[in-house]
């Protein structure tokens, strides 16, 4: 794809900055006398130190796949369900304890994870500070400046909304780290960082360009701060804001993807060919030779996919659904189709002769096929965001606000159901369905809903924490799910569900470092 070179060499323009700031967050570094002042003296040095927001910290956490082992951090969150497993959990630990909802016991082990996140988010909000401290003074066009402004206040917001997730409350810092002023911090509690978090993404949604993604050179644009900031809202409960900022998306110039047939052209297959599709809000870029998608085309397979294939030495199912979960998607749903999200059998095209086939369903969506035959270097973007988020997002927050089933809400919903049926199911076919629905009930559908569009974009966990509800999905009658109370509901491997399950610990080495600092509840 078309490739946004300056955000990637960014991570190499600041190079300077990112060995002389600090190594871990809150940890005291002179920089040999200079200041992060220093880095913003000049328009190029301002963008710079944005682009270098686009490839650290949260985003990273949905699209990094730098090992073959285990899949990006976010994806262990969805272990804690039970509905998926890591082959290699014996090596990777803590997906071993999310799924057995053991992490309480396992501080040690889970404190190196749990490392790379915090200090990760918290490197690029300290940068994002530095934006925000700096820009206003550097000699620039005011739009320019405006816009840079708002990517960096959109990465702050995006940073703490993943910590304040995985969390609770965290260190609230709003200016750049070059003094021992704010060395120790303690605890912000997490509806302050929310506060914070708002304010920003209002900021970037008024500021940013009203383009895609795709037509604003891959930066941040007014679609992706909405659509983040509809999330926000939709993880407080805050109903209302998040239908009305989900349609500042659902009426933009984004769209939904449409199936050109029900097998290799349909939509989640041109998903997962195609860049820059009007469906995808925001995404990672990879390109074969600037920054390529690592191990991503590896996780479609398990380990007996090296007779298979030449071009990558490891084959992991690092992210593979239960046969459970599968149970999420009704007989006629697109979606479970083989070669759709998931496959169980796969010929090489280039070797008739090498052949695979696994009892258990490896995750066709991570498929890239010229890197797996040819390349070994994966090209496909990592989506983030897309349409289909905005159009749930409007449903539920109009439903659960309002307390009515509108004909808006279930346009929405329908709109999205339509795409999967293999049935010729229409658009007012389910209109008609769904209208008959209680308010709770249409909501549940909603949930569902959620669960089957985007269960290989890590956002399951998110919902039952949101709800506190945990979805128990039959291992007989497909596509039915029942909605329990989170606390004290079994999950897919067994585990019964502990108030300190919603939150992960705190390291053990940001305690020792900061004594400010304060264990989550029920972790040693």
């Amino acid at each position: 794809m078309k490739y946004n070179k300056n955000i990637v060499y960014a991570l190499f323009v600041t190079g300077l900055f990112a060995l002389s700031s600090c190594t871990k967050f809150l940890e005291e570094d002179v920089r040999s006398g200079k200041t992060l002042e220093t880095y913003f003296k000049t328009e190029a040095q301002a963008l710079a130190q944005v682009n270098s927001l686009y490839r650290r910290g949260a985003p990273t956490n949905y699209s990094s796949a730098g090992s073959a082992y285990i899949g990006p951090s976010a994806s262990v969150n969805s272990m804690l369900t039970g509905y998926f497993t890591n082959s290699y959990e014996g090596q990777e630990l803590v997906c071993l304890y999310a799924r057995q909802l053991t992490r309480q016991q396992n501080v040690s082990i889970v404190s190196n994870s749990m490392n790379g996140i915090w200090e990760s988010a918290y490197k690029s909000i300290d940068i994002a500070n530095g934006g925000i401290k700096y820009i206003p003074s550097i000699a620039m066009n005011d739009d320019r400046r405006k816009v840079l402004l708002a990517e960096a206040k959109y990465f702050r917001a995006a940073n703490y909304f993943y910590l304040v997730k995985m969390f609770g409350a965290v260190p609230l810092t709003l200016a750049p780290y070059e003094n021992l002023e704010n060395l120790y911090l303690p605890r912000t509690e997490a509806s302050k960082i929310y506060e914070i978090i708002e304010a920003d993404l209002q900021e970037a949604v008024a500021n940013l360009p009203a383009k895609t993604f795709a037509t604003n050179g891959h930066r941040i644009t007014k679609y992706v701060a909405a659509m983040t900031l509809a999330n926000v809202y939709l993880q407080q409960g805050k109903n209302n804001e998040a239908a009305a900022t989900a349609q500042i998306v659902v009426n933009s110039s984004h769209n939904l993807t449409q199936n050109q047939d029900l097998a290799a052209n349909s939509a989640y297959n041109q998903l997962r060919k195609t860049d820059d599709l009007g469906e995808v809000i925001y995404a990672q870029e990879y390109n074969g030779t600037i920054t390529n998608s690592a191990w991503w085309p590896t996780y479609a397979f398990n380990a007996s996919a090296t007779s298979v294939f030449s071009t990558y030495s490891i084959f992991e199912r690092v992210f593979g659904p239960t046969d459970q979960f599968l149970n999420v998607y009704a007989a006629d749903d697109l979606r479970i189709k083989p070669n759709q999200f998931f496959h169980w059998q796969y010929t090489n095209p280039a070797d008739t002769t090498k052949k695979w086939s696994s009892t258990v369903a490896g995750v066709w969506y991570f498929y890239d096929e010229d890197a797996l035959l040819t390349t070994g270097r994966g090209t496909k973007d990592w989506n983030f965001y897309r349409y289909p988020e905005a159009l749930l997002i409007a449903a539920e927050g109009i439903v659960s606000g309002t307390g009515a089933v509108t004909a808006e809400a279930v346009g929405y919903l329908a709109l999205l159901k339509a795409r999967t049926s293999t049935t010729g199911k229409t658009v007012a076919d389910f209109t008609s369905e769904l209208q008959a629905l209680s308010k709770d009930k249409f909501i549940e559908e909603v949930w569902n809903e959620r669960l089957r569009e985007f269960p290989l974009e890590f956002k399951m966990w998110d919902d039952i924490t949101r709800t506190k509800k945990f979805p128990v999905i039959s291992t007989t009658t497909k596509g039915s799910v029942s909605w329990v109370n989170l606390i004290g509901a079994k999950n897919g491997f067994g585990a019964t569900f502990k108030e300190s399950d919603l939150l992960w610990p705190i390291s053990i080495e940001e305690m020792q470092r900061n004594p400010s600092l304060t264990q989550n509840d029920g972790y040693k």
